[in-house]
């Protein structure tokens, strides 16, 4: 059979030829590209160096107020001619060059430029001197926002580094109160959130017959170097009866904006009062105040959701089975509280909990760390177990000095790991949690600095090692 287009006119065809051209046309045609607009250029950018799947960070600026970062190797259309900038930042794998550096985009024309990573070379850590000739520096901290550092002298002298200076006139004394008999002393300090406009802080230290005492303090009017000598507010007061060991001693505001403190258990060995599990007693326990309204007649409100605030225990208590834990940290970013609590004779351990979870059991003295404590087996039914532990050994220490998990801008690539270190070995470790397990322990190779008393955190997230020489050491890039 003979087409249809066959009997029709010859004109036919050439008509249904040029209504397909026309569509094609409209269309974009069939390829999927299209020419560069009139008067437009193109520029194409190389990124190089990185692994495959790594993204890269380029960011290209030009005329009337163009920007857009790049990940990867691309090409920019229809730019407007004129001066672009590359600007390439630095990523956790690799360094730019060149970090900067301008190109000229033509109408009709594609312009070229690259820039290539180089591998980091592994973070190695290190300990810069910023102060000395300190009587026991026991904590470090700053108010927000505070270029100034704060030293607490654990006989009870809270001293200031200002400007790499450290100040001769403490900003506190209040040594007459306090003694360095056993593990006694002025063991940290809270700034209050609002620091900078209600001058207030709150100091944790053992009185004269061996109690706990944690109390507000407010900033003098006239000098901020100074507090006002005359301005104590007892907050609580917490019996410590016996032995001279086991204080905890941290202070801490939480991001919810309440008041936590770490207690230890009472002393001697193994919580011979069985205090950690007593949710009677104020003691081996993670306490969390509201103090934002403290006055004589009310020093502190119980928070809504302490887990004991409606019926048994202590209202004052938000998670209990601790032996001393000396440091704990907020990371805020991942929502996650660390805390670092002393082992009894065999097992030092780092718990890792949500933030906001109360009522936390962290197990002693039924166990220390993940094992059974003086028995072969224990109910460990709605227990926390340790992220992490190590043993007293010759690779291990004797006890725990928890420090933060590392969120300042120096050393990127050590965000998000927790740095911890020993009293005893003084060395320097991290470990990296996530999904309910920790990961990358490091070892950073950190030795001959002394007994390790604490760390310290700045206004700037940068941390610091307290060495029982009497030194205060930054820890930065080798």
């Amino acid at each position: 059979m003979r087409h249809f287009l066959s009997r029709l006119s010859p004109i036919w065809p050439a008509l249904l030829l040029a209504c397909c051209l026309s569509l094609l046309a409209s269309c974009g045609g069939g390829g999927g590209h299209h020419p560069p607009a009139a008067g437009t250029g193109s520029l194409t950018v190389t990124i190089g160096g990185l692994p495959a799947g790594v993204a890269g960070a380029v960011t290209v600026s030009g005329p009337a107020t163009y920007s857009k970062t790049l990940t990867a190797s691309t090409t920019l259309t229809d730019l407007a001619p004129g001066a672009y900038t590359l600007s390439a930042a630095s990523v956790a794998q690799g360094t730019p060059t060149p970090v900067t550096q301008q190109v000229q985009v033509n109408a009709g024309a594609t312009a070229s430029a690259s820039v290539t990573y180089a591998a980091n070379a592994p973070l190695a850590l290190s300990l810069q001197e910023v102060a000395s000739g300190l009587n026991a520096p026991i904590f470090l901290t700053a108010p927000p926002g505070d270029s100034r550092l704060f030293i607490i002298e654990r006989a009870g002298r809270i001293r200031v580094v200002q400007n790499g200076n450290l100040l001769a006139t403490p900003f506190l004394d209040i040594s007459t109160l306090t003694t360095t008999s056993g593990e006694r002393g002025l063991l940290s300090l809270a700034f209050h959130p609002q620091y900078a406009s209600n001058g207030y802080f709150f100091i944790y230290y053992t009185n004269l017959a061996g109690d706990i005492v944690i109390e507000r303090r407010q900033v003098s009017a006239g000098n901020a170097n100074m507090a006002d000598p005359l301005s104590a507010l007892g907050i609580l007061t917490i019996p410590h009866p016996t032995f001279s060991n086991h204080y905890g001693g941290l202070l801490s505001f939480g991001p919810d904006g309440y008041l936590y403190a770490g207690t230890g258990d009472g002393g001697s060995g193994g919580d011979p009062p069985g205090n950690a599990q007593n949710t009677n007693v104020l003691l081996g326990k993670l306490l969390r105040l509201d103090v934002n309204a403290s006055s004589v007649a009310q020093p502190y409100a119980i928070p809504p959701g302490n887990p004991f605030a409606t019926a048994g225990g202590r209202p004052e208590i938000w998670a209990y089975g601790l032996r001393n834990p000396w440091r704990y940290a907020f990371d805020v970013p991942a929502q996650l509280l660390y805390i670092a609590d002393v082992g009894q004779a065999n097992w030092e351990e780092v718990d890792v909990r949500p933030m906001g979870q109360a009522g936390n059991n962290y197990g002693w003295n039924i166990m220390e760390g993940t094992h059974c404590y003086n028995s072969a087996s224990c109910n460990q039914a709605g227990l926390v177990l340790p992220a992490i532990e190590y043993g007293h050994d010759a690779a291990g220490g004797c006890s725990i000095t928890g420090g933060y998990v590392y969120r300042g801008a120096a050393l990127p690539e050590l965000a998000g790991h927790y740095l911890y270190s020993d009293y005893c070995s003084g060395w320097l470790k991290s470990f990296s949690y996530s999904n309910g397990m920790a990961s990358a322990l490091t070892d950073w190779g950190i030795t001959n600095v002394g007994n390790i008393l604490s760390f310290g955190q700045d206004a700037q997230n940068e941390l610091y090692m307290l060495s029982g020489t009497g030194k205060v050491y930054r820890i930065v890039r080798r």
